[in-house]
C-alpha cells in the first residue's frame, strides 16, 4: 500500500513538473523593433475621407435597388484627389465601378503585392437611431463618423493617401505593387474582386502577399491581455447556406394534426441548434495561443503551453465566452429565415427556413450537408444549398515575407503593440485571391475596442481621426519595407 502510495506521488510529481517546465519555458516571441517617427499627414488626406464617406456607394441584396449616383462620384473622386496616381499608374477598370492599380517596380525578379480593400458599404437598416448622419461625414469629439470609417472606406483611402505621398516624393519601388478594390464585397464580390482576380490570374500574377481587411489591434478584449494586440488574420471561415423545406398537409386551425410543418421545422432547427459541429483548435488558433500565450498571466499561459492536456478546458471557455469567442472554435450555425403560414386560421401546408454557416478550416460544405441530415434525420425536412456558398481559405504561413513585413510594420508603427496570428470569422475580398497569392493576410491598421466594436454595420460607426493617420502611416510604411 506504502509503495503504491509512493508510486502515485511520483507520477503527481513528475506530471506537475512537466507542466511546470512546458509553462516556464513557453516565452514570448514577440518580434522587437524600434516604432520609427511619425510622418507627417497633409490636413488635406482627412478632408478626402469626409469626401468619400459622403458618397452614398451602397451595395444592396437586391440589385433593382442599385444606384451608381455615389460610385460615379468615387470614380472621379479618384481622378481629382489622387492625379499622381491617375497619371503615373496603369489602371484597369471592372464593371464600371471597381479598380486595379499597377505601380510598376524595377525589378522584375521580385513578386509584386497586392493592396486591398472595398468602395461599397452597407445599407443604413436604422438611420433614426445613428447620433450623426450617417454620410455627411462629420468629424466630432476627434473621431470621422460614418459609414465606411471602418468598413471599408478607411483602408482605401489610408491605401491612395500613402501611395500618393511615396509619389510625390518620388520614391520608386523595386517590386511592383498592386491596388485592388472592388466595389461590391458586400453582396460577394463577383462583379469587382472576383474580375481583379481573374484578370491578374490571367497575366500570370505570382503575388508575394495580398494583404485585406479584416482584423485589426484590439484593445483590452482578449482575456489577459493588456497591451494593444494586432491580430494578423492567416485565413478566413467559409460560408455555407441551406435551405429546409418541410411540404405536408395542413387544414383548419380547429383540428390540427399531431404535426404540422411548423413543428416538424421547429423541431429541425432546435435539433441544429443544440447540436453543432464539434469544435477544434485550429491552426490560426494555435499560431494565437503561441504568440500571446506567453504575454498573458500563469494559468492561461500554464493552459495555452500544455495545450494538449488542457484542449478541453480551452474550447469550453471560448464556446461559453461569447458569440465571438465560439465561432473561433467551431462551425457556426445561424437560422436566419424561417417562413410559414398565410392566415391565422390556417394551418400550413409549406414552412422554410434558412441556416448559414460559417466554417472553421479543415472542414467543409459537404461536411456541413452531412452533419445537418445526420442530426435531423427527419425525410420530411428536404435539406439544399442556398445562395452564397464558400470553403474555408487556405491557411497563410507566418514565415512568410509577407507576414515578417506586415507584423515588422505594426510593430514600428504601434508603439508596443503585441501581434498574433488568428482566424478571420467573417468573409472578405480575398477569398477570391487564391490563384494569385498562397500568402493572403487580413488585417487593418487600427484599434477596436468596447467603443467601436459593434458599429460594424451597426449604428454610429467611427473611428479616431488618429487612427486613420496612424493607418496612411502604417500603408506607406508597408509599401517601403515590403518592397526589399
Amino acid at each position: 500500500m506504502k509503495k503504491s502510495f509512493l508510486a502515485l506521488l511520483v507520477i503527481v510529481l513528475l506530471f506537475v513538473g512537466f507542466i511546470l517546465v512546458k509553462t516556464l519555458t513557453f516565452t514570448s516571441s514577440q518580434l522587437k523593433v524600434d516604432v520609427i517617427e511619425k510622418i507627417t499627414i497633409p490636413e488635406a488626406a482627412i478632408g478626402h475621407l469626409q469626401q468619400a464617406l459622403r458618397l452614398k456607394t451602397i451595395s444592396f441584396e437586391n440589385e433593382s435597388e442599385f444606384d451608381s449616383t455615389g460610385f460615379e462620384a468615387f470614380n472621379r473622386l479618384l481622378q481629382e484627389n489622387y492625379p499622381l496616381i491617375d497619371s503615373l499608374l496603369e489602371h484597369k477598370v471592372f464593371s464600371q465601378y471597381s479598380h486595379l492599380y499597377k505601380w510598376q517596380g524595377s525589378d522584375a525578379t521580385l513578386k509584386p503585392i497586392v493592396l486591398m480593400g472595398h468602395i461599397d458599404v452597407v445599407p443604413i437598416a436604422s438611420p433614426d437611431k445613428w447620433t450623426v448622419d450617417p454620410f455627411a461625414g462629420e468629424i466630432k469629439d476627434g473621431k470621422i463618423w460614418g459609414r465606411g470609417t471602418i468598413d471599408d472606406k478607411f483602408s482605401v483611402i489610408g491605401i491612395l493617401e500613402a501611395t500618393e505621398m511615396l509619389l510625390t516624393d518620388g520614391f520608386e519601388p523595386k517590386r511592383t505593387v498592386y491596388l485592388s478594390f472592388g466595389h461590391d464585397e458586400e453582396i460577394g464580390g463577383d462583379k469587382g474582386a472576383v474580375l481583379i482576380a481573374e484578370y491578374l490570374t490571367r497575366q500570370g500574377v505570382e503575388a508575394e502577399f495580398v494583404l485585406d481587411e479584416g482584423y485589426a489591434i484590439t484593445q483590452k478584449l482578449i482575456p489577459g491581455i493588456q497591451p494593444d494586440a494586432a491580430l494578423i488574420g492567416i485565413a478566413e471561415k467559409g460560408s455555407t447556406t441551406i435551405e429546409f423545406t418541410v411540404d405536408m398537409e395542413g387544414g383548419h386551425s380547429s383540428q390540427p394534426a399531431k404535426e404540422t410543418a411548423i413543428d416538424v421545422l421547429s423541431n429541425a432547427m432546435a435539433k441544429l441548434k443544440a447540436n453543432p459541429l464539434e469544435p477544434t483548435l485550429s491552426e490560426p488558433m494555435q499560431g494565437f495561443m503561441d504568440q500571446l500565450g506567453p504575454e498573458m498571466g500563469f494559468v492561461n499561459k500554464m493552459a495555452f503551453a500544455n495545450r494538449n492536456l488542457f484542449k478541453g478546458m480551452i474550447i469550453s471557455t471560448y464556446e461559453n465566452a461569447s458569440g465571438a469567442g465560439n465561432a473561433l472554435v467551431r462551425t457556426t450555425t445561424s437560422p436566419t429565415i424561417f417562413e410559414a403560414g398565410i392566415k391565422e386560421n390556417v394551418i400550413p401546408t409549406y414552412a422554410r427556413s434558412v441556416v448559414n454557416f460559417r466554417i472553421i478550416p479543415r472542414q467543409t460544405a459537404d461536411d456541413v450537408m452531412t452533419h445537418v441530415k445526420t442530426v435531423i434525420d427527419d425525410g420530411r425536412v428536404k435539406p439544399k444549398f442556398y445562395g452564397f456558398n464558400t470553403n474555408p481559405s487556405k491557411v497563410s504561413p507566418i514565415d512568410s515575407h509577407g507576414y515578417k513585413s506586415i507584423n515588422k510594420t505594426i510593430k514600428q508603427v504601434f508603439d508596443n503593440a503585441l501581434t498574433a496570428p488568428n482566424l478571420v470569422i467573417a468573409a472578405t475580398d480575398s477569398r477570391h485571391f487564391g490563384s494569385v497569392s498562397s500568402n493572403i493576410y487580413r488585417f487593418v491598421p487600427y484599434h477596436i475596442n468596447e467603443d467601436n466594436i459593434n458599429t460594424f454595420h451597426g449604428v454610429d460607426e467611427h473611428i479616431p481621426v488618429e487612427d486613420y493617420k496612424d493607418a496612411i502611416r502604417f500603408y506607406h510604411q508597408l509599401i517601403k519595407s515590403s518592397l526589399d
